[in-house]
């Protein structure tokens, strides 16, 4: 959609709609007015807790009236401030795991019925302070702790997940209610439903966005991060998302500087020569469909093709599953630990997850964990240096979007074994940032399949180039989902 076309703010992307806003070409209460038209359209119904099979259901809860009053604000900021911020009166979704004060916070869980925020999580209040507009609350996967969030219909096609847990995030995007939203990172819960929802996301360095006031699934391995509908407009909220600094970090060294992100690709021809693009045997050690398989191939010839260099090597070490999950799953039980006693108001599979996080309360065996962890980190830090890669290209997930309907019963829990993460869960553990972007729709199923480029720790502002470069230049963002 070109920035000057307003026929339906609804389809805008967050830069086409700031610099029509900057332009007073269109009011945030008439792009906040066009995003709730499209919710009515296509949301398949009011929010619900499990969500109707042929429902979308991308929200939890809306808040229509607090958000005129926020588009109302935006308006009057920027008839007084020339120069207001870049986001000033953008719509945006929140992930239900952040608070927003007085409004409810409840993780997609019946166990925080009635649950009130009493203070703006950090990202929020960054946000807040740039002008956004909160359309509502988006679902998640129960408490983040799964990769299905069932609840949820894709919107390429409602009977299929749209991934986890940042669901109701992609999908509110991927059907084109809202521009940008926010979701979190544990295992790969912001690039998973990216990749099965057909949208853009980001995964920064961890620590860049503070966690504070966000529901923790694992600490230590939690990322808060942005999605929209580019890597570019990825890239408006991470700049304000980041502006206040990053926060302490127990295990890992703070993130170097973020510096300037880019907003716009390089000029056309060959954007990427002098980049080094590193592929691995990793992706057939895991093993990932045909339709994926061709949008790795497409992303690989695209690099290749904008002046790339494009290499084969063997992987680094990766973190063996049982430290990971003796990292994720005790401190998944301390957050969880206040809930004791009332386990009954879990989904299943979440109850299952929550006890057998409990099963795990060696004190030394998670500090051999987090020590291997550094040690697989280190290896990373040493394979990107020592073989002069600048990013590592794979698959974000190794499916397209499976059948929903199964991912809360029993047998089904998050974390150890689930197949979504076998690719992502590697760069929460070293902590290195991801730009996942859709590689187009497969040729057999007719879905959206994702990649990732991945750099070393700190590099967001070459990675979201190069990533920029792609997606503008070669892979082009989908679009939105066709009305069903």
């Amino acid at each position: 959609m070109s920035p000057h076309d307003v026929s339906d703010p609804a389809g805008l992307g967050v830069l086409d709609a700031a610099a029509l806003l900057r332009d007073r070409a269109l009011s945030a209460v008439e792009l906040l007015d066009a995003c709730v038209r499209r919710i009515g359209e296509r949301n398949g119904g009011e929010p619900s807790f499990d969500g109707g099979p042929a429902a979308v259901n991308a929200w939890v809860r809306l808040y229509p009236g607090d958000a005129r009053r926020q588009a109302r604000d935006a308006d009057e900021r920027r008839a007084r401030e020339p120069s207001a911020p870049q986001l000033c009166g953008i719509p945006v979704g929140l992930k239900d795991l952040y608070a927003v004060a007085g409004l409810p916070l409840t993780a997609s869980s019946r166990m925080l019925d009635g649950n009130i925020a009493k203070q703006d999580s950090v990202a929020w209040e960054r946000l807040r302070a740039n002008g956004m507009v909160l359309a509502g609350h988006t679902h998640t996967h129960e408490f983040a702790a799964g990769g299905t969030a069932d609840q949820v219909g894709n919107p390429w096609a409602p009977d299929r997940t749209a991934g986890g847990s940042s669901a109701g995030s992609a999908a509110a995007i991927a059907a084109g209610m809202v521009p940008a939203a926010l979701g979190t990172d544990t295992c790969g819960s912001l690039r998973i439903p990216a990749a099965l929802s057909g949208v853009s996301a980001f995964k920064p360095t961890h620590g860049r966005i503070p966690v504070g006031g966000v529901l923790p699934l694992a600490p230590s391995l939690d990322h808060c991060g942005p999605m929209a509908r580019s890597l570019a407009d990825c890239a408006a909220l991470l700049t304000v998302l980041a502006a206040g600094g990053a926060e302490p970090d127990p295990v890992m060294p703070p993130p170097a500087p973020l510096g300037v992100l880019p907003q716009e690709a390089s000029p056309a021809g060959k954007p990427l020569a002098g980049v080094t693009v590193a592929v691995t045997d990793r992706p057939a050690d895991v093993g990932i469909e045909p339709d994926v398989a061709d949008g790795l191939e497409r992303a690989r010839r695209a690099c290749a093709e904008l002046g790339a260099t494009v290499v084969e090597l063997p992987a680094a070490a990766d973190i063996p599953g049982v430290d990971f999950d003796q990292i994720l799953l005790p401190e998944a039980a301390y957050a969880h630990a206040r809930y004791a006693g009332a386990e009954h108001a879990y989904r299943p599979s979440v109850r299952e997850f929550v006890q057998r996080s409990r099963d795990f309360p060696a004190v030394g065996d998670y500090l051999a964990a987090q020590e291997e962890r550094a040690r697989v980190t280190a290896g990373w830090d040493a394979w990107f240096a020592a073989n002069g890669v600048d990013v590592l290209l794979e698959p974000t997930c190794p499916t397209t979007a499976p059948l929903r309907g199964e991912g809360y019963e029993p047998g089904h829990p998050a974390g150890p074994g689930d197949p979504f993460i076998r690719l992502t869960s590697t760069w929460n553990a070293t902590g290195f940032p991801v730009a996942a972007l859709p590689a187009g729709l497969g040729a057999r199923t007719g879905l959206p399949v994702g990649i990732s480029l991945i750099a070393a720790r700190g590099a967001e502002a070459p990675l979201l180039q190069i990533g920029i470069d792609l997606q503008e230049h070669a892979l082009p963002p989908l679009g939105t989902a066709p009305a069903r």
